[in-house]
């Protein structure tokens, strides 16, 4: 099985692979190939972004040991892979010395204390961050995290980001709010502005003397971004962009002096033709015909600004242009991809406190003259929160550490599966701790109740996660529509899973079972355990579990092809089991890789780690298998239809539609 997530050619591309035993109609399934015709990359783009190629990609170089290097270092989590044989050490200890001194002075200015002069219960009650907060983060430089140094800011590597992204989420509104001015508000001006505009803006922004916000939702254009009717018209003298329109639910948008926007403009195409096009600009409050709505009353985050923004005959100088004109689709998705995998670190800060205080109060509370800690329904509870905050501090800082490696690789994937993995777990955790919290976690007297509203925001911004699992899925289709064309074009049908050749790959999901099968093509060897592997001997019977995981995926990706040709793209219940394994997948890659890594270098409690992984590993391996089984078009467990007949009948009516049981026919 191979499923890579590779750059080639401008476009981002996933290899998903390999044969396995699943039993499959080929015949019936090459016939519906045939009618429909296998997907392409062309169908496939039609329905995802897909963000740019990096510049510069890691090469797939044979190691001494006769398999690939990368192979051999799948689950070389932050250096694992220097001491493998052979192997180059592409997968290091993650740079964060150069930058630690920074995190210890930030960390020896802000705490102890911070949290003591951060009053979250009144920031909820109120709706706003009391102007002394704000000036408390200022000059502590949150407002300039990623900033770099030579415009004032503290030029963090994304793994530091991500580690004082960790103690920032001590409340919801203030992460946010912070969130949003660096992680989508300037980052267009820092991943795509010029030097004039960076040495203009970046300044005062790394300060907090002026504050950004991202501005792309409309009333009538939420997750099809494509659709913005904010309009931008080049005037008469071509010396400035006259902006008109309206954007919604837009945080900081009160408070913002910096927006960047996203309009629609003319543009004229090679061929003469004359076509819209979003094109992004760099937009300042003293342009004049800027106004705001009042903030919306939310029901979590409500210290947060979050209102309608409103352009009126603005007039926008084409320096102010972020980009190219016609570019701005372009802008806008990588600002959000580049900025999603930090979700994960934060929401592990905040899982982290909230283990301690339920912690505490399990372990102090007694009912039925035992305390709460003692019974095994709230001992699996705790298991659970430990679980997901682990699994989602592994795949976030595995990503962070790819995305500071050399040549900027394209991690736009594995960000969006941190998004999805932890914005869920950590709903889900948080509603297992008010539960053992009992009435307590109900009450406003408690932070539990407003960590619960604040959490629910994060499976809907920065791209839903019903969205994002389009994206994961149909990006990795798109690659294999294109192996498998190709390979049916010219061997034919029967011989077309020969094995693949990929010759350039840049991350970590990129080499998730790369296919090495044995001479009967029903076993996968990825290197992972025996004498030479990279996994320590404690978690030989997980990394078993994902290898055998990702042999059986390969063939179900080939079928699903076949099978649904083009028409792939509008099969969302499938693509959800699709993203759903891929999600599993590199979880298990990022635990894995982890605790190996604790073992090898002898952290703390690297006992409880294997734990940890092993448990996730386990159950990530059974919702692998169910869902592969669902996904066999044969399989009595797939009720596609019945779904679909249900919500039918349903949406016709708009309404419930079932007798109630106490009705009567006479």
């Amino acid at each position: 099985m191979t499923t890579a997530l590779a750059a080639e050619g401008g476009s981002r591309q996933a290899l998903l692979a390999s044969p396995s035993p699943v039993a499959v109609d080929r015949a019936s399934a090459v016939s519906t190939a045939q009618r429909r015709g296998p997907v392409t990359s062309s169908d496939v783009a039609d329905h995802v972004c897909v963000p740019a190629a990096p510049s510069k990609k890691w090469s797939l170089r044979p190691g001494n040991s006769g398999r690939h290097e990368l192979v051999q270092a799948l689950l070389a989590y932050h250096g694992c892979g220097s001491c493998l044989p052979g192997s180059g050490g592409l997968y290091r200890e993650p740079a964060a010395t150069a930058h630690q001194p920074a995190y210890t002075s930030f960390r020896q200015r802000a705490f102890p204390g911070q949290n003591q002069e951060v009053d979250s219960r009144k920031i909820d009650q109120e709706g706003k961050i009391p102007d002394e907060t704000l000036e408390k983060l200022k000059s502590l430089g949150l407002f300039g995290l990623q900033v770099p140094e030579e415009y004032g800011g503290l030029g963090l590597s994304n793994t530091m980001y991500s580690r004082l992204g960790e103690i920032i989420s001590m409340d919801g509104s203030i992460t946010v709010t912070l969130a949003a001015h660096q992680a989508i508000g300037l980052k267009g001006i820092i991943l795509a502005g010029t030097e004039e505009q960076k040495a203009k803006y970046l300044p005062k922004l790394a300060s907090g003397e002026h504050i950004a916000a991202f501005c792309l939702t409309e009333p009538a254009s939420g997750s099809d971004a494509a659709s913005v009717q904010s309009r931008a018209t080049l005037s008469e003298d071509k010396k400035h962009y006259i902006l008109n329109g309206s954007k919604v639910w837009i945080t900081n948008g009160g408070l913002a002096n910096i927006f960047t926007v996203f309009a629609k403009t003319e543009v004229v195409d090679s061929d003469g033709s004359v076509k819209d096009k979003i094109t992004a600009f760099i937009v300042e409050r003293d342009f004049g015909g800027v106004t705001n709505g009042k903030p919306e009353d939310k029901l979590g985050i409500r210290g947060s600004n979050t209102c309608e923004v409103h352009f009126e005959n603005t007039k926008v100088p084409v320096e102010n242009i972020l980009g190219e004109v016609g570019g701005g689709f372009k802008v806008a998705m990588n600002i959000l991809n580049s900025g999603r995998f930090s979700m994960g670190s934060a929401v592990a800060g905040m899982l982290k406190r909230l283990i301690e205080m339920t912690a505490e109060y399990a372990c102090t509370r007694k009912q039925f003259n035992k305390r709460l800690s003692e019974f095994g329904l709230i001992q699996e509870k705790f298991a659970l929160m430990a679980q997901k905050a682990y699994v989602m501090e592994s795949m976030t800082y595995l990503t962070a550490g790819m995305l500071d490696q050399p040549g900027f690789p394209d991690c736009s994937i594995e960000a969006a599966m941190v998004k999805v993995f932890s914005s869920e777990a950590a709903w889900q955790c948080v509603s297992e701790a008010l539960q053992i919290l009992g009435g307590l976690g109900y009450t406003k007297d408690y932070p539990y109740e407003r960590i619960l509203r604040d959490t629910r925001i994060l499976l809907i911004f920065e791209g839903t996660n019903e969205i994002l699992r389009m994206y994961i899925a149909l990006t990795g289709l798109q690659h294999a529509g294109r192996i498998l064309t190709a390979r049916i074009q010219v061997t034919g049908p029967w011989t077309f899973c020969s094995e693949f050749k990929q010759a350039k790959v840049t991350t970590v999901m990129e080499t998730i079972g790369r296919k090495l099968r044995d001479s009967l093509g029903r076993t996968v060897d990825l290197g992972l355990t025996g004498n030479h592997g990279v996994v320590h001997p404690s978690l030989a019977d997980s990394a078993n579990k994902f290898e055998e995981n990702t042999y059986y995926f390969g063939q179900t990706v080939e079928t699903l092809l076949l099978r649904f040709g083009k028409t792939i793209t509008e099969e969302q219940l499938v693509l959800k089991r699709v993203a759903n394994i891929l999600i599993n997948l590199y979880g298990m890659t990022a635990v894995l890789s982890r605790a190996s890594r604790s073992i090898r270098i002898g952290l703390r409690n690297h006992d409880h780690e294997v734990l940890l992984a092993n448990t996730f590993c386990v159950e990530a391996y059974f919702q692998n298998l169910f869902s592969l089984s669902q996904l066999d078009k044969y399989a009595p467990e797939n009720l596609d239809e019945q779904i679909k007949k249900v919500s039918q009948q349903i949406l016709e009516k708009r309404a419930y539609i079932c007798a109630h049981p106490l009705d009567r026919t006479c």
